[in-house]
Formats: structure tokens, sequence, C-alpha cells
């Protein structure tokens, strides 16, 4: 591996530290830490993912209707509305706006889009 090779490598986990100690990445570790300490919050994760599951078997069977549907929709409001998961969100959304400013840092002098095209095949 070549010196510039490691180099680089030393800033990309200089830039992971550095992310880990930003105001949003701790929001977003203690919301995410409450989510699994609360019992009723993850109760509520576990029903949500149980009506979404059955109605994506439904739906791949061609059962499903829009009362399940609205089921599942009304389960997710429900998780969403929880103070605890409510800030687990908001803090999921802030930290990602600053990971997206982070990619655009990144990506402006290169050209290049790493967070959405560098993993994909060639794009017109």
């Amino acid at each position: 591996m070549s010196v510039e090779q490691v180099s680089i490598e030393d800033l990309g986990r200089e830039l992971g530290e550095r992310i880990a100690e930003t105001p949003e990445y701790k929001r977003f570790e203690e919301a995410r830490a409450a989510v699994q300490r609360d019992e009723a919050v993850q109760e509520q994760i576990d029903e949500f993912e149980q009506l979404r599951a059955e109605f994506m078997q439904a739906r791949q069977t061609g059962q499903a209707t829009n009362a399940e549907l609205q089921r599942v929709q009304e389960a997710q409001d429900e998780l969403h509305s929880m103070p605890v998961m409510s800030e687990y969100l908001d803090a999921q959304d802030e930290l990602e706006e600053t990971l997206e400013a982070i990619n655009e840092a990144i990506s402006e002098p290169l050209a290049v889009d790493f967070g959405g095209e560098a993993g994909g095949c060639c794009q017109d």
C-alpha cells in the first residue's frame, strides 16, 4: 500500500472520528439508545413490523386490501407519534442532513457524487 493510500485512509478514519464527535451524531446515538431501552416503543415497533410483514405477504399474493394498508399506516403513525421515537426520527433526519453536507463537500472537488453514483454502474 502506498504512503498516499495510507494517508487517505487515515484521513477517512479521522473524518469518521470527527463525525462521531458532532452534536448531531451524539444526539442520534442518545435517541437510538432511548428507543432501545423503551419497552413500549419496542412493543410498538414489533407490532408495526408484524403488520407490515403480513401486509407485504398479502400484497405478494394479491390479497392485500386498502383496510390493511390503512392499518399499517396507522400503526406507523402511532409509532412515530411516541415522543421517544419522534426524537429518534428527528435526530436521524438531522444526522442525515449533516452527512449529506459532508458528502457534498467530499464530492465537489471530484465532480462525483459518491453517495449517489460511485456505488452504481455508469450513469448518463
